[in-house]
Formats: structure tokens, C-alpha cells, sequence
């Protein structure tokens, strides 16, 4: 899919797909109590909204919080992670904080899914293909036996699997690291949910299978109607397959935006430094990538303005906590001094 054609596929999307949101994250918080007293905001007062048919980007370096919001999310947190989450997470106006883990195990795979990491180590390396894509088949559309091989069938071929019934009996060992991606998405988009989270699902691949997994995920969201949350440190994947994007630093969204006026007008230091570090081929002298100083450990338990410590327009005002607000249509940013760039 060349870039104009993206573009205007992503623009039609979002057009079709209303106003409603298909899932509306309000003031998520995932607060981790630690030795001394002290807390850990792993996620601090999260909000936004995924629209129907759009690609909502959510980006931000290691550490700033995204997996962990996505895993709040889809309530997967375990032990004392899952008893921190606060906030609310409505799906189609149901709020998925407060269901029991019955009711929740009925909503992951059915009305929202997940594509993770790492395909390698979410696969189940001792079951075969076929089977891992039958599984929610069986659990929540009751298909079982003929009907949901032919299903799984059908879900190998969508993604481009070639000859998808010899697949059904690989393992995922036998698969190359672009197919395991391919059979990962198959199995999330399984029950056509209306929602899909994303985390970082082409980190592992080299540029030209990345491509191509992007270029499907958006013929899939096309033909579904998909909701996606795309979760990666990469701009450049959001500048080709999102329509918003959300930028994350230390547990709190700092700006949210449309991609062309994010890319456009950038408003939060932060978000500018991400931009700038972005490797630009000239034709003019090589110039030295251009670094955020200091390190996002710096913000950990700040009490104001969280990226303060690194940003080279820190005043006084920023030992206050900003919050999001209203810059331009549809642009917010978290920053006091967002008027002064």
C-alpha cells in the first residue's frame, strides 16, 4: 500500500466508522506500591478514546507505560498488579473493570483482542497451528470439529498464509518470524472482535515482512471494521497506518493528536524530541542524530510535570502536575509551556 493510497483508505475509514468510540478509557491508573512508602505510577490518570475503524497509535519509549495500559486494558495483570488498576475501561459502553474473570474471559477474543510482542513466546510451541486458531473458535462461537477447521482455514488464508491446510499441522517452530506474526493476528481476529490492541507487533521483523504485516493488519480493518490500538516506539509505523496518535511519557499521555497536525505542529517538548530523533536522509552535510538528554528513569516519582527534569524549557510552574488541554481541533497537550515553543 503506497502512502497516498494509506492515507486515503485511513481517512475513509475513520470517516465510516462514526463518532461513537469503541472503547473509551477513562483516568486509568495503575499505581504499584513499593519499599519506603514510595509509589510506582506505571500508569497515571490514562484517557482517550478508540473510534469505530480507526488505527489509534500509542507511542512513547520504553518504560512510558503503553504495554502496561494495554495489559490494564485487557485486565491480564496478575497478583497484587491487578488489585492497583483504578478507572474505568467501557467496550461498547460495557465497563470491563468490574466484571468478574468469567465475564471478562467471555469479552478477550470475542469483542476485543490482543496481537502481543513476541509470537514466539505467546504461541503455545507444543500445539499445532490449526488448534491454536480453533481454540477461541470453540470457546466462543461454540464452532467445533469440521466447522471450526474450516474457519481456521479461512482465517490462515486472510492473512496470507500460504497453503493454509498444510499450516494447520505446523508448529509454531516451523513457521518463519513474518508467518508466526501472521498466525497471531489470525487467532486475534478469530471471532472478529471490534477491537484490537497491537503491542509493538512488528518490533522482530525486518522492514520488508514489517511492511507487509502492516499493509494486512489495514486490509483487515477495511474489511472488519476493526478498531485498532497500535502500540510501538516507531513514529514512522504511525505515520503510515494511524489516524490519531497518543504520545506517552512516564504513565500519563502528554499530547494526543491527529498524525498530520502531530507531525505537522508537534506541541509538547517531549513529543518534539521524539520527532527530531527521527534519522532524516538529505542531501546536505550528515548532521548528529539529535538525543533527548537524561533518561525517563529521571521521572519515576516526579511530582509535577514528569518530563521536567529533561526538558530544556523547564520553569518553576512545572513542579505543578499539567493536564491535558484543548490546542487546536482534536489536539491536547499536558504542558505549560506549550505556547512558549
Amino acid at each position: 500500500m503506497n502512502s497516498d493510497a494509506g492515507t486515503m483508505a485511513r481517512q475513509e475509514s475513520a470517516e465510516d466508522g462514526g463518532a461513537r468510540a469503541a472503547l473509551c478509557v477513562r483516568d486509568l491508573s495503575v499505581h504499584i506500591p513499593l519499599a519506603g512508602g514510595k509509589v510506582l505510577r506505571a500508569v497515571d490518570g490514562v484517557g482517550f478514546e478508540l473510534r469505530r475503524g480507526e488505527t489509534l497509535g500509542l507511542v512513547g519509549e520504553s518504560g512510558s507505560g503503553k504495554t502496561m495500559t494495554a495489559m490494564a486494558v485487557m485486565r491480564l495483570l496478575e497478583g497484587p498488579l491487578a488489585g492497583a488498576v483504578r478507572g474505568q475501561v467501557l467496550l461498547d459502553g460495557v465497563e470491563l473493570l468490574g466484571l468478574d474473570e468469567t465475564a471478562m474471559s467471555r469479552v478477550r477474543g470475542a469483542a476485543l483482542g490482543m496481537v502481543f510482542q513476541e509470537p514466539m513466546t505467546s504461541l503455545n510451541p507444543v500445539m499445532r497451528i490449526g488448534r491454536q486458531i480453533a481454540e477461541p473458535l470453540r470457546r466462543h462461537l461454540g464452532l467445533a470439529g469440521a466447522g471450526a477447521a474450516d474457519r481456521a482455514v479461512e482465517m490462515l488464508r486472510l492473512v496470507r498464509i500460504p497453503d493454509p491446510g498444510r499450516a494447520m499441522a505446523l508448529y509454531p517452530h516451523e513457521l518463519s518470524g513474518g508467518m508466526r506474526q501472521r498466525v497471531m493476528i489470525a487467532i486475534a481476529l478469530a471471532c472478529r472482535p471490534g477491537v484490537l490492541i497491537a503491542d509493538e507487533p512488528t518490533t522482530a521483523l525486518d522492514v520488508t515482512i514489517q511492511a507487509q504485516i502492516l499493509a494486512l493488519m489495514g486490509e483487515l480493518q477495511a474489511s472488519l471494521g476493526t478498531a485498532i490500538l497500535l502500540i510501538t516506539h516507531d513514529l514512522a509505523v504511525i505515520a503510515e497506518t494511524a489516524h490519531r496518535v497518543a504520545v506517552m511519557y512516564a504513565g500519563r499521555i502528554v499530547e494526543i493528536a491527529p498524525v498530520a497536525a502531530l507531525f505537522a505542529e508537534p506541541r509538547h517538548p517531549y513529543t518534539q524530541g521524539l520527532l527530531a530523533s527521527i534519522p532524516r536522509i538529505t542531501h546536505e552535510r550528515a548532521q548528529s542524530l539529535h538525543e533527548i538528554q537524561g533518561s525517563i528513569a529521571d521521572a519515576a516519582f516526579a511530582k509535577g510535570c514528569a518530563f521536567a527534569p529533561r526538558c530544556p524549557r523547564a520553569a518553576a510552574i512545572c513542579a505543578q502536575l499539567p493536564v491535558l488541554e484543548p490546542v487546536a481541533e482534536d489536539h491536547e497537550v499536558a504542558c505549560w509551556r506549550h505556547r512558549d515553543g
